[in-house]
């Protein structure tokens, strides 16, 4: 009989960014006190589940995310740069909400080709980090579940791949991956047979954030 494994891929919580940066793989960005609520709430929503492996991009954030999935678990988060987000040529940069980035006309010279993408680094290269690192995930924890903290952009470009679409250009304010979701593979023996989504923190969250944080 197959076994069937379960891989949580999880996004981090809300960051404290007053000032409207995109971070992207900066330092010194960590999660707000709404962050860290919704950090404790995804840990107690999947406390009875049958995680056996957990692991972390080594950004702040998402360290702090793990915390209370590790505390609940007993386990001790993995770091994993495949978790990491997505390099990005514009971080540092105040972009407010929403696509203002995009009215900036300094910024166009990165937009030139959104199939690459041109202003940071490509989707298949997204993809194959993020799958090596749920291929490894699910034979670490075969038969169980695994959870993974990343980001946004990773996550959902690796669920893309695996749901079989390949136009990878999209809108950041459609992509289906709030702050502290949780984008589940569900496996039977290698076999990929079902994505789910749901946001056990959902109600804590406070309208759009920055596209890609």
């Amino acid at each position: 009989m197959a076994e069937t494994t379960v891989v949580h891929l999880m996004r981090h919580g809300e960051v404290h960014n007053p000032g409207g940066i995109l971070y992207g793989r900066l330092p010194g960005y960590h999660l707000s006190e709404t962050g860290r609520l919704m950090a404790e709430t995804v840990a107690k929503a999947v406390a009875g589940r049958d995680v056996v492996a957990l692991y972390s991009s080594p950004l702040e954030r998402a360290l702090e995310t793990a915390a209370p999935l590790a505390a609940t678990f007993g386990l001790e988060p993995e770091v994993d740069d495949r978790l990491i987000e997505a390099g990005n040529m514009l971080e540092g940069r105040m972009v407010g909400q929403g696509l203002a980035i995009l009215r900036n006309p300094r910024n166009y010279r990165y937009f030139w080709n959104p199939m690459r993408p041109s202003w940071g680094e490509p989707y298949p290269l997204i993809i194959e980090r993020m799958r090596t690192m749920v291929d490894d995930a699910r034979k670490a924890a075969r038969g169980h579940e695994a959870v993974l903290v990343s980001h946004q952009l990773p996550i959902w470009t690796i669920r893309m791949a695996a749901e079989g679409r390949r136009r990878f250009v999209h809108d950041p304010r459609r992509r289906q991956c709030g702050l502290a979701s949780l984008t589940t593979f569900t496996f039977d023996g290698d076999r990929l047979v079902s994505v789910g989504y749901s946001e056990p923190a959902g109600s804590l969250s406070q309208g759009p954030t920055i596209p890609g944080a």
